[in-house]
């Protein structure tokens, strides 16, 4: 695997990344193990409203990640002053959809949820939740877009700063406004989603004085101003739109999974619900290696250097594994431990143990297609990456569809994971070893 990215380079990327995702899985770890001692309605409508409200922001991911991709090919050819025009147009894209976001948010909520939930108390839960959360959109948005811009320049350590801060204000919060601490109102599901949106609007504020003092006097141009560009905007329009279709598909199908489990019963959307927060744990280190292997393969290219992709990949995907290896033996060894952060009632702490067992699995796969996908984005086709991963999710969701109908243990739906991580890494290497992408010019 010769190439010229070394492994310390790798994981000098990779780890500020992972420890920058940790903001949203904390959130979604704390929300969880706080919610749980409510018991499993809480947890469930927190979980639901959660996931619906990930549906919506995911294209804002997409976005930036479109915007991600341009950066690092301008960064990899050394077209430095290209980059602060990039970010203006991608600040003004970014807004608009966020607002457009909130709009349709506010406005169809109630009837969505309404529609996609069939248990009146978990509705009435997730509706609490998603009110107060839909403000925090625009910030979220706003928060993807700076993590953008530093990861596709390579320099990732302001995410793990971000993280911190959010992480901390989010859990003292979660602490002090579902439970009533501190003098703090008692305010139980709605106290989750305000300790979360302050938590995102702290986070947005710090990244944007960050970048006023570290990058405002770099060769980037960041804060010069820069015309509208149309040749520049309809470029990130064309590589940013597949991929904002791309993520929505991919998290939309996520959704529907656990629309399908909760209609399996309280219970099973309970045990989904702690599920899913080990499974974003152990993705933690995913996380990182995702933008890594999308970022450095953008580089590469535009650094002339297409033949290393793949060999990139490998190194990264071995790289990856490796680190997710001691979360899984922690969840394989000791479960019990794990679930007793999560709830008091042991019935449903044992109940959730074969489901997780699935999981660790599960992320094996997760990973290696995962990572060979992103892969398929950094080469700049992002419309093949839209179809590809369509295709898959096609056979992913009606394979939980039949699963969900045939059987009432949902661990065996959680099997639907390492179907879509085989699919996905198989047609993805296939696509980087035989297509022709090398080029591609955005």
């Amino acid at each position: 695997m010769n190439t010229s990215i070394s492994t310390k380079e790798i994981w000098r990327i990779a780890v500020p990344i992972m420890i920058g995702n940790l903001a949203q899985t904390l959130i979604t770890f704390t929300d969880t193990a706080f919610l749980g001692h409510l018991g499993v309605v809480a947890l469930g409508a927190s979980m639901m409203a959660g996931m619906y409200y990930f549906v919506f922001t995911t294209m804002a991911m997409g976005l930036a990640i479109g915007i991600q991709i341009i950066i690092a090919r301008r960064f990899g050819a050394k077209e430095y002053n290209q980059i602060g025009s990039i970010f203006q147009h991608g600040a003004a894209s970014i807004l608009i959809f966020g607002l457009l976001l909130f709009t349709i948010m506010r406005i169809f909520s109630s009837s969505l949820l309404d529609f996609i939930i069939e248990s009146d108390n978990i509705y009435a839960g997730a509706m609490e939740y998603i009110n107060v959360r839909q403000f925090g959109i625009v910030f979220v948005c706003f928060n993807y877009l700076f993590r953008a811009l530093y990861t596709g320049l390579s320099d990732t350590k302001v995410i793990t700063y971000s993280t911190i801060i959010m992480a901390t204000v989010n859990i003292i919060l979660d602490y002090c406004l579902i439970f009533g601490h501190w003098g703090l109102p008692e305010m139980g599901i709605a106290g989750a989603a305000l300790a979360s949106l302050i938590a995102e609007v702290t986070a947005t504020t710090f990244f944007f004085f960050y970048t006023y003092i570290k990058l405002g006097k770099r060769e980037y141009e960041l804060f010069k101003h820069h015309g509208f560009n149309k040749e520049l905007t309809l470029n990130i329009v064309r590589i940013a739109t597949p991929t904002m279709f791309q993520k929505l598909f991919s998290f939309s199908a996520w959704f529907i999974f656990f629309i399908l489990v909760e209609k399996m019963g309280e219970q099973a959307i309970g045990i989904s619900s702690i599920a899913r927060s080990v499974y974003m744990i152990l993705f933690i280190p995913v996380f990182g290696f995702l933008a890594t292997s999308n970022t450095l393969t953008s580089r590469i290219i535009g650094a002339g250097q297409a033949d290393e992709v793949l060999k990139t990949v490998f190194r990264i995907i071995f790289n990856c594994v490796l680190c997710c290896i001691p979360l899984i033996l922690v969840c394989v060894f000791f479960p019990t431990a794990v679930m007793s952060i999560y709830t008091d009632d042991m019935t449903l702490a044992s109940s959730a143990i074969p489901s997780v067992y699935v999981i660790c699995g599960a992320i094996i796969f997760q990973a290696i297609g995962a990572i060979a996908f992103e892969s398929v984005s950094g080469t700049g086709n992002t419309q093949a990456a839209l179809w590809l991963e369509f295709g898959i999710l096609l056979l992913y969701i009606v394979y939980i569809w039949v699963l969900t109908n045939v059987t009432t243990h949902v661990e065996w739906v959680w099997t639907c994971e390492y179907i879509y991580g085989g699919l996905i890494a198989l047609v993805s290497i296939l696509y980087i070893r035989f297509a022709n992408w090398k080029k591609l010019k955005i």
